[in-house]
């Protein structure tokens, strides 16, 4: 479960943003899906090559259990889209306190 709960607390350390400081990333849905996408496939990919070869390996009692096909944790697989909506949201946070002012395409 140790995995999990970084990924749980990468969550919540920055999941706060969003209502806290208006930084409207949930509300641009599909922006965030694309840029989700886009960043995530391949180190996905690559990633679960990584794993097939051996190159990475993963303590199972640090996990939950559930592997996805190919032997990829299903801790792995969020890895990625949290950390990088975690850098978004950090982003994001930023630019709003910088210029508060919503820019014209997010009014």
């Amino acid at each position: 479960m140790t995995y999990a709960l970084v990924l749980a607390f990468i969550v919540v350390g920055s999941g706060w943003l969003e209502l806290v400081l208006r930084t409207r990333v949930f509300r641009r849905w599909k922006r965030l899906l694309l840029t989700l996408v886009v960043v995530c496939l391949p180190f996905l990919l690559w990633d679960a090559y990584a794993i097939s070869v051996g190159h990475w390996w993963f303590e199972p009692s640090q996990l939950v259990g559930v592997s996805l096909p190919g032997g990829m944790p299903l801790e792995e697989l969020l890895f990625f889209p949290v950390v990088a909506l975690a850098a978004i949201l950090t982003l994001e946070a930023v630019r709003s306190v910088l210029d508060p002012a919503p820019a014209e395409e997010d009014a």
